[in-house]
């Protein structure tokens, strides 16, 4: 079987979709539309915009949405088996499964950025990357912090973010680094994403994704919060709503869709961070991008 996979933030680089722009008219029409529906120019800032331009999240979430769903719309024959998506890449993953129309998910992606966005700025907050440590121990130290510290993604095997306040990551930080994480870096990213400080979001971002109709899937999402496929529009939006304040499971993914017959991993949308990441869960698996 063959799965596809859609990255999430972190994956954006300047100049990316202008190439679908030039070459597909259909990809034109979407990239035009989604000026109107944004009400500003987000492709300009996509083709044209610096590093800086793309780093921020009102911008950052929209232009992967969509680099990776315009691609998707590209593909020939496109009929995936199973899709996922990391984090941001979920939802691109639901307009290409159909169980979400362009619009709709573009309006989500815009109100969930802005509503991160927003808790970021109220309380300030950042994430680490620790490596070459097993989960457990992660979360052990997480749990003895007396700050808001939690395991925000579960990469591969050996690679865990962790997210919560300043103050509880820089002690996290020292002390998995004493244990003998082999890297914990501190990331440069606007704030705690998939954690309790996120709940502000979350509220937000549940009322739009109630009121937003959803369809029946072409086949089984692997969703953020359980690893596990499904294909029911209530229990899509459910995980959905529940993905802003819990951790992305990527690793258990990974080897759910492994387990359930995917035989190769293609990568829709910018950049190659997931193919690397399911090579650190099985190195045989052949990966490839869209």
């Amino acid at each position: 079987m063959k799965a596809f996979v859609f990255p999430g933030q972190g994956a954006q680089f300047p100049g990316m979709g202008k190439d679908l722009y030039e070459q597909f008219e259909g990809a034109r029409a979407l990239f035009d539309e989604a000026n109107d529906i944004l009400g500003f120019n987000i492709t300009r800032l996509m083709f044209e915009g610096t590093e800086e331009d793309l780093r921020q999240t009102r911008v950052t979430q929209p232009a992967i949405f969509l680099h990776s769903v315009i691609l998707a719309s590209t593909i020939e024959d496109f009929k995936p088996e199973m899709v996922a998506g990391h984090s941001l890449g979920e939802f691109s993953s639901l307009v290409a499964n159909r169980a979400l129309s362009f619009s709709d998910g573009l309006r989500l992606v815009a109100q969930r950025a802005s509503a991160m966005q927003k808790a970021c700025e109220a309380e300030p907050s950042t994430m680490a990357a620790i490596i070459g440590m097993e989960d457990e121990a992660v979360e052990k130290v997480c749990r003895n912090i007396e700050e808001v510290v939690v395991p925000a993604n579960y990469n591969s095997p050996g690679q865990v973010v962790i997210s919560g306040s300043i103050r509880g990551i820089d002690k996290a930080v020292e002390k998995l680094s004493g244990l003998g994480a082999k890297r914990a870096i501190k990331l440069s990213v606007g704030g705690a994403f998939h954690s309790p400080l996120m709940e502000p979001a979350r509220q937000e971002l549940e009322a739009a994704i109630v009121a937003t109709p959803f369809r029946d899937t072409v086949c089984p999402v692997y969703q953020n919060v359980t690893a596990e496929p499904t294909i029911d529009p209530d229990t899509i939006r459910q995980n959905l709503v529940a993905q802003l304040t819990a951790p992305v499971r990527w690793t258990q993914t990974v080897k759910n869709m492994l387990r359930d017959g995917a035989s190769s991993f293609t990568e829709v949308g910018p950049g190659k961070v997931l193919q690397g990441l399911i090579k650190k869960v099985d190195r045989e698996v052949p990966t490839e991008s869209a």
